[in-house]
């Protein structure tokens, strides 16, 4: 996926806005597709690009990365449990992006100088990565954008430099705030859905329980087991069976449920989802972030079933926590957990209600704004900080309780009042040396002879200072001990 679309008036100054993905699955594209819809309400966005990072890629790193993935998730399920847990720990992963991305990675660069983006929008961990490089090597001086795809939030996403960091509910707001990131770069916006241009009429309860019923984008066998059960169901109701790119599916569907076809109806692939789900009572399917959302969203309660092993098992975590969801561990069992809802109306209304509860229509719109409208300086977090994170977290101890020379102390831009950067206590002491004043602030000051920074500071200074020549900040946190800047 790769476009441009010229969005509102041409004003000169207007903001340039690119939009990085990965084609991992339909979701970190569909949020991608949502923010860029969201743009185009904004009259100061000039122009708009969507990249799919992977489609510039070379084809092995494309296919290790997304037919790999997929491979996994359906032969070695407990293979991806066991990485996704490996890689949650917050900055685990704190050094330069491997030779292998980095090579993949130059054809996203080109693009991007050739864009000149002021604001760039990573709905996927992966371009957000190289974002960090790039603002801390001084190559980009865009406003940079994490967004979240997912309910629960992973350590992965985390990266040395962004602007704002967009998660999906306000315990992952919590979580990160308690790691020691600053508040004012963390939002809690829900994660990003495209807007239905042409939303259908709310569900009337006339007639009889409407069911969706999911294979995803690419399909999922899945699907075949719970229309079978559905079959058994004694209570009333009506189906939309969605399913997908996969036409041998549907073809066996069709057949399955022929001798019922007054209840059923069979689709393929569909561009109407939003539609359907705004008139279905019930969604039977997998606890994708962007599919979750959008259920969410239409207030449509969720009958959970094959969640990937990590994020949709989490997804689905939180969704029965809110009440909006119940899940079926068991193929045998799928009619059953949907008859118990369908034959309690209180019960199905209740879960509606809860749905619309923790839905976030606007999540898309949220973003751009915070992001255009938020601090012009990245925040930079030192790699002394990674560790101090990292540490606390394995040892389950909140960072921000800590103190003495591994605590974490922030430097606050005295004009913006915005955070932009967050280091180890320690690592003040040759700062204040050459820059404090009188009242204890600091001016930082672009050196006439860079090497006479350590290399650390060098990354530090070339992405808060932006070009200028000095910054003032000051100093919150406990006060420094005797130390050096790590290398």
């Amino acid at each position: 996926m790769r476009k441009t679309l010229a969005d509102g008036p041409n004003t000169a100054g207007g903001e340039r806005v690119m939009i990085l993905s990965a084609g991992v699955g339909s979701g970190h594209n569909s949020a991608a597709a949502a923010v860029e819809q969201a743009c185009s309400a904004r009259t100061d966005i000039d122009e708009v690009q969507v990249l799919d990072v992977l489609q510039v890629s070379s084809a092995l790193y494309r296919d290790v990365l997304a037919k790999g993935y997929f491979a996994l998730v359906e032969d070695l399920p407990w293979l991806i449990e066991w990485g996704y847990d490996a890689s949650d720990p917050p900055f685990r992963r704190r050094g330069p992006i491997d030779p292998w991305t980095g090579i993949n990675a130059l054809p996203v660069i080109r693009a991007i100088k050739r864009f000149r983006p002021t604001a760039i929008v990573c709905t996927h961990f992966l371009p957000a990565q190289l974002l960090a490089t790039l603002l801390l090597r001084g190559v980009i001086d865009a406003k940079t954008a994490i967004v979240t795809t997912d309910y629960d939030f992973q350590g992965l996403w985390l990266t040395s430099a962004f602007h704002q960091l967009f998660v999906a509910r306000e315990e992952g707001r919590v979580e990160l705030t308690a790691l020691g990131l600053p508040t004012d770069r963390i939002k809690a916006t829900g994660i990003p859905i495209a807007a239905d241009p042409n939303p259908a009429s709310a569900r009337d309860g006339s007639g009889p329980p409407m069911l969706l019923i999911s294979a995803g984008a690419k399909g999922g066998d899945y699907a075949e087991a719970v229309v079978r059960q559905t079959l058994h169901m004694r209570s009333a109701f009506t189906a939309t069976i969605v399913c997908g790119h996969d036409d041998a599916l549907r073809r066996r569907i069709e057949a399955l449920v022929a001798p019922a076809s007054n209840r059923y109806h069979v689709l393929g692939y569909t561009t109407q989802m939003g539609q359907l789900m705004r008139r279905a009572d019930l969604f039977v399917g997998k606890p994708g972030g962007l599919t979750a959302s959008e259920c969410m969203a239409a207030g449509l309660p969720m009958v959970l079933v094959s969640p990937i092993p990590g994020q949709e098992i989490r997804n689905g975590d939180y969704l029965m926590e809110q009440g909006a969801a119940v899940r079926c561990n068991s193929a045998a069992t799928i009619g059953w957990k949907i008859d118990e809802v369908l034959r309690d109306p209180v019960r199905l209304r209740s879960m509606q209600a809860a749905a619309q509860k923790t839905g976030r229509p606007d999540a898309a719109v949220d973003v751009l704004s915070a992001l255009l409208d938020g601090p012009t300086r990245p925040l930079v977090v030192t790699r002394a900080a990674q560790k101090t994170i990292l540490d606390a977290s394995e040892r389950r101890v909140v960072a921000t309780d800590l103190t003495g020379p591994s605590s974490l102390v922030r430097l606050i831009e005295k004009t913006e009042g915005s955070t932009v950067a967050l280091l180890r206590a320690e690592e003040l002491v040759v700062l204040q040396k050459r820059y404090s004043t009188d009242n204890g602030d600091l001016i930082l000051r672009r050196e006439h002879s860079p090497m006479s920074l350590k290399w650390e500071e060098r990354r530090l200074f070339r992405a808060m200072l932006r070009g200028e020549d000095e910054l003032q900040v000051r100093i919150e946190g406990p006060s420094a001990p005797c130390g050096t800047l790590t290398e």
